[in-house]
């Protein structure tokens, strides 16, 4: 399988960090989350897409301030406020997508990479020939109730009493409240553990993850508290695939209602798997995304 790592300099004198996998008359550009993820959870999407009947050439890269590519000084406030922004990481998906050459691609989103992947098709939907919202709402508010039914599911009051006190008080570092926050990921976040996403030093980047999201995936203290796209998913013209993980931390009603709201669009689910599903359940997280192409190349999807 053909692989290529290029370094891309952007017109604001970053480099970021790309890799392609796997060859075909097919496209796909793979967005990672956080925000301050990494791409690695896509390293095989060619290899199991492959397994699918498919030939897909993947494209994945790490975002600005993120593990391989470049890192500002986010402690600088105007380099924070320039760049810690949905419009700069939604534009930098267009600047990547113009410098590796690609046009009449598919574009995955996971998680924040979902953030990204609604935002480029309202914005930059002529380049796509399909999209992929994995795991990502379009309203927090349906996000943040959510974590509360999974959090009043999971503790006893006593215990939940203790994790508010906890955030209340800015002490995410205590232990016993990180415990709590360790069983809820191995739950909804990583079902399949050992989690394959480990590292021996945390590879993630806390300035850009607590700038929208917080200390963890189940409190919301940054901007994504903000984020309300509802209006806008009508904007969204290409063919979407919305998938979710049967038991993760997004609410599986809010991927039912996008699909029903952006007007060429299906909802999909992966059983056993919680937010990244890709590697929960890889062989049915796969086989959704190898038929979506299919049918959209085919012009069968949605007919």
């Amino acid at each position: 399988m053909k692989q290529q790592t290029k370094i891309i300099t952007l017109d604001n004198g970053y480099h970021l960090w790309t890799h392609t996998s796997g060859e075909g008359k097919i496209n796909l550009l793979a967005l990672h989350g956080g925000p301050g993820g990494t791409h690695e959870y896509w390293e095989n999407t060619a290899d199991e897409l492959k397994k699918q009947g498919l030939d897909v050439a993947v494209t994945y890269y790490d975002q600005l301030g993120s593990w391989y590519s470049d890192t500002p000084d986010f402690s600088d406030p105007k380099i924070a406020d320039k760049y810690l922004t949905y419009d700069y990481f939604v534009d930098e998906v267009e600047e990547v997508r113009q410098k590796l050459g690609l046009d009449n691609f598919y574009l995955i989103g996971q998680s924040w990479g979902g953030v990204l992947v609604q935002l480029y098709a309202q914005r930059y939907g002529e380049h796509l020939k399909g999209a992929i919202i994995s795991s990502m709402v379009d309203d927090i508010d349906d996000y943040t109730a959510h974590l509360d039914e999974i959090r009043e599911k999971e503790f006893a009051p006593d215990e939940l009493d203790f994790m508010k006190k906890c955030e209340a008080n800015n002490d995410y570092d205590n232990a016993r409240y990180q415990a709590d926050v360790d069983k809820l990921n191995k739950g909804y976040i990583d079902r399949k553990q050992p989690s394959k996403l480990d590292h021996l030093v945390d590879v993630s980047n806390p300035d850009i993850y607590h700038k929208f999201q917080g200390d963890n995936e189940f409190v919301i203290t940054g901007k994504l508290g903000e984020w309300h796209n509802t209006d806008h998913l009508k904007e969204n013209h290409v063919p979407t695939l919305v998938t979710y993980g049967e038991h993760e931390s997004m609410p599986v009603a809010t991927g039912k209602r996008m699909a029903k709201m952006i007007p060429n669009a299906k909802f999909v689910s992966t059983p056993n798997a919680g937010h990244h599903h890709m590697i929960d359940n890889a062989p049915v997280y796969y086989d959704h995304l190898a038929t979506f192409m299919r049918e959209v190349e085919n012009d069968t999807f949605n007919k």
